[in-house]
């Protein structure tokens, strides 16, 4: 089903994936891109997999969607995740790419049933641990 203001489908593999890491936590992240007017998924981090993984696994000059299982601990010390999803759009991205990314967002997050907390980033500063801490608590 393509999306009408983007004219964006979401390839079945991305919501199987994103169901894997939600109930079965086989994988810390995944991240998607957009691919002849389609969403698919791009990479994907395996559960031992650290956050810094995860930010290396961005790429600099391309915009991504991305879903990340961040566990933590609360203040009462009890265990949490959360799954955090990520609109990766760094400022040395083309133009057009980050309208599409930006049209696309919405519709393609509905499609990921589960999504806890929602980030944007432009530089890897935006989403530094401290900040996915402070959001998630």
């Amino acid at each position: 089903m393509a999306n009408a203001a983007s004219g964006m489908a979401v390839n079945d593999s991305c919501k199987l994936k994103f169901q894997e890491l939600k109930a079965k936590r086989i994988y810390r992240y995944i991240t998607f891109k957009i691919e002849q007017q389609e969403v698919v998924v791009d990479k994907i981090g395996g559960s031992t997999e650290t956050y810094d993984d995860f930010q290396a696994s961005l790429p600099g000059d391309e915009c991504r969607y991305a879903v990340y299982d961040f566990d933590f601990t609360t203040d009462e010390n009890c265990q949490k995740s959360k799954i955090f999803f990520v609109a990766w759009s760094p400022d040395t991205s083309r133009v057009r790419m980050k309208m599409v990314y930006a049209s696309s967002k919405d519709r393609f997050k509905r499609e990921l049933d589960g999504i806890q907390v929602e980030l944007q980033a432009t530089d890897p500063s935006e989403m530094s641990l401290d900040i996915v801490k402070a959001r998630a608590i």
